[in-house]
């Protein structure tokens, strides 16, 4: 009798699945993962991720960035973190994106989501995007100390809770979102000030 074939043909087909599936969820989590196939409007963002810190960059849009520590995704990148370390999209957020992608509804570069955009999907604060244990393990009053000898305060709720992103940008120079007003509003180095900021080019 001829042995049976088959047991050995699945086997092999199953394991070469598993190792695809394997190597597929590793390269998902790399940065390159989210330029490639249906993450092409991601592109801008992944280049702006690749930057090497505290130098002359671009931002999302390709306008001059003075200095690309003043991007949290440069910056973070330099603590070893990569993309999926903010970004966990839920399934309903990927179905979404894929049928955006799969009928072209969409820009590039994408529109700039708000911390809100990003914690609304999962239930959670805004503030607790960047203000949690894994990531930076402060209060607000924390904050509000960490920068008490500037002469505006930034942290300090003079008109209420201003959220993180009003100032700290991720794929764009950060913003000192007090200058609007407040003219001696120190601007950190590298970063804009409210009319530089509504002076640049975006594209959207």
């Amino acid at each position: 009798m001829k042995p049976r074939k088959w047991p050995i043909v699945v086997g092999t087909v199953a394991l070469v699945l598993v190792v695809a599936g394997m190597g597929f969820w590793v390269w998902h989590e790399q940065p390159s993962f989210c330029g490639a196939i249906c993450h092409t409007p991601m592109d801008p963002y992944v280049e702006t991720y690749d930057q090497p810190v505290g130098q002359a960059g671009v931002d999302k849009w390709g306008n001059e960035v003075a200095d690309t520590s003043s991007m949290l995704a440069v910056a973070h990148k330099a603590d070893g973190q990569t993309c999926l370390d903010c970004h966990v999209p839920t399934l309903g957020e990927q179905l979404t994106e894929g049928v955006a992608w799969a009928t072209g509804g969409y820009g590039v570069p994408l529109q700039e989501a708000t911390l809100e955009d990003l914690t609304a999907a999962r239930g959670l604060e805004p503030d607790t995007f960047c203000l949690n244990e894994s990531c930076h393990n402060l209060t607000r009053d924390d904050l509000a100390n960490a920068t008490a000898d500037m002469v505006r305060n930034p942290h300090l709720a003079y008109h209420g809770d201003i959220s993180c992103g009003s100032c700290h940008k991720a794929h764009r120079a950060s913003v000192n979102y007090c200058s609007q007003c407040h003219a001696d509003a120190e601007t950190p180095q590298g970063w804009l000030t409210a009319d530089e900021d509504a002076a640049l080019p975006t594209g959207e």
